[in-house]
């Protein structure tokens, strides 16, 4: 140990302080425990982008964000047993899958529409009673699209947070969640007094 380190450790209150920086140095040097999502994709709002999320999973520092994937499925393994990151997760996949749904009804229904036009000797048609059903279904995807999409994107959002929330000592610093059971001052080898804290187990 350096001279000045030495001198330093000879003052009692100095001894606490680095040995309180000694514990809590290797716990902040580790990368984020936490599920992070791209800026952007953090900022979606109602009926924002439904393009796919891009996520950092826990311990990954950097810009190496992850495809999250159509359903969100590749988060999911992530996510281990939290129930209520789960179900927010399902809710995501469930409005998905009617995004999807609905994308080939709207393409389904202007197929339709095509077929139509030249669908009666050669004769050019726009609005027969095949093409009046087909415009209707194509109205009726463009509603279901805003309504379907106006809140997928927070599914998702709240899956991460879920996750989140549920780590140990995201309510509060370590200290508040397992408290000591015992404080006081004992003698170190050199004399000093040093802090002596214990926790029951």
């Amino acid at each position: 140990m350096q001279p000045f380190l030495q001198a330093l450790l000879s003052a009692p209150r100095l001894a606490v302080l680095a040995a309180s920086l000694a514990f809590v140095g290797p716990a902040c040097a580790q990368a984020p425990a936490t599920i992070r999502l791209q800026p952007d994709d953090l900022a979606r709002g109602l009926s924002g982008p439904q393009h796919n999320f891009y996520f950092l999973p826990p311990g990954v520092e950097g810009e190496n964000y992850v495809n999250a994937g159509f359903f969100g499925q590749k988060l999911r393994p992530y996510l281990g047993t939290n129930a209520d990151a789960l179900s927010n997760l399902a809710d995501y996949r469930r409005q998905k899958t009617f995004f999807l749904a609905d994308r080939l009804v709207a393409v389904g229904a202007l197929g339709l529409y095509g077929a139509e036009v030249f669908a009666k000797n050669g004769e050019t048609q726009y609005f027969n009673g095949t093409q009046q059903v087909a415009a209707g279904l194509f109205a009726a995807s463009i509603l279901a699209t805003i309504v379907i999409n106006r809140h997928t994107n927070e599914h998702l959002q709240r899956a991460v947070t879920a996750y989140n929330n549920g780590l140990p000592g995201t309510h509060g610093s370590w200290w508040r969640q397992l408290p000591p059971s015992t404080i006081g001052l004992r003698p170190a080898a050199t004399g000093h007094p040093l802090l002596a804290v214990g926790w029951a187990l």
